[in-house]
Order: structure tokens, then C-alpha cells, then sequence
């Protein structure tokens, strides 16, 4: 957090995603922080997100319609993660054989300094198990 103020509208989102589980989209928060009684613009809670995102405080998940979702870190360091389509449940994991893929690639084509994301989806078991609502 080096060079961000500690402001309260950080700490109010701050002590927000430090009680969430799931992954949240900008508006969610805010309207979580709203109800709560937190005086905080939605253009404040965006800007906040990205740069506690961009410190390493926040994963950051873009889903397939292109919305970006929020959540506070359970790991230190690189990691992926597993999410439920139905649910949002998720669970980080290591990939170390897509870790061994990425370098392998990147010695192939003499790439360096190459980053990546990988975020699987499906369908927890839990959600499997359960019965389809017509």
C-alpha cells in the first residue's frame, strides 16, 4: 500500500471484502457499502478497487461478458482459481503444470517476462448435486 492514502472510503471497502467470500463486482460493493450505511460514490469505489487491486491487495476475475468481479486474496503470490458458474464459489489453486507450460513456452519463443491469468469454470459439487429447477 505504499503511496495510497488510507482514506475511509479504503477502509470502509477494505473491512467490506475482508467479510466476503465470493467474488463481488464494483456495483455489488458499492451497493453492499450503500446499505450499510457507507456515504461512498460509485465512481469512488471503482477507483479504489483497481489501485487495492493493482497493490496485489485484490484478485481480479474478468468474467465471459467482460465484467470485471473483485475479491481479497486467501494466498500470497501467483495463484489461479477454480470458480463455480453457478454459485460464484471459488478456490484457489496452484497449477504448477501450467506454470511448467508458461516457461517451457515462453524458452520456446524467447519471451521474457511474460505474466498470464487462468481461471477455470464450472459447476461446484455442490451445485452439481443439487436438483434442476424448471
Amino acid at each position: 500500500m505504499i503511496g495510497q492514502r488510507t482514506t475511509r472510503q479504503r477502509r470502509a471497502i477494505g473491512q467490506l471484502m475482508d467479510e466476503l467470500v465470493e467474488f463481488r463486482s464494483a456495483q455489488q460493493i458499492h451497493m453492499l457499502l450503500v446499505q450499510r450505511g457507507d456515504d461512498i460514490g460509485l465512481a469512488t469505489v471503482y477507483r479504489t478497487l483497481g489501485a487495492m487491486a493493482a497493490s496485489g491487495e485484490f484478485d481480479v476475475l474478468r468474467t465471459a461478458n467482460g465484467e470485471t468481479l473483485y475479491r481479497r486474496c486467501e494466498r500470497q503470490g501467483h495463484h489461479h482459481h477454480l470458480v463455480c458458474r453457478s454459485c460464484g464459489r471459488t478456490v484457489e489453486v496452484q497449477a504448477a503444470a501450467f506454470e511448467t507450460l508458461v516457461a517451457s513456452l515462453s524458452a520456446e519463443t524467447g519471451f521474457v517476462d511474460v505474466s498470464h491469468t487462468l481461471e477455470l469454470m464450472g459447476t461446484c459439487a455442490t451445485c452439481a448435486d443439487e436438483p434442476a429447477t424448471v
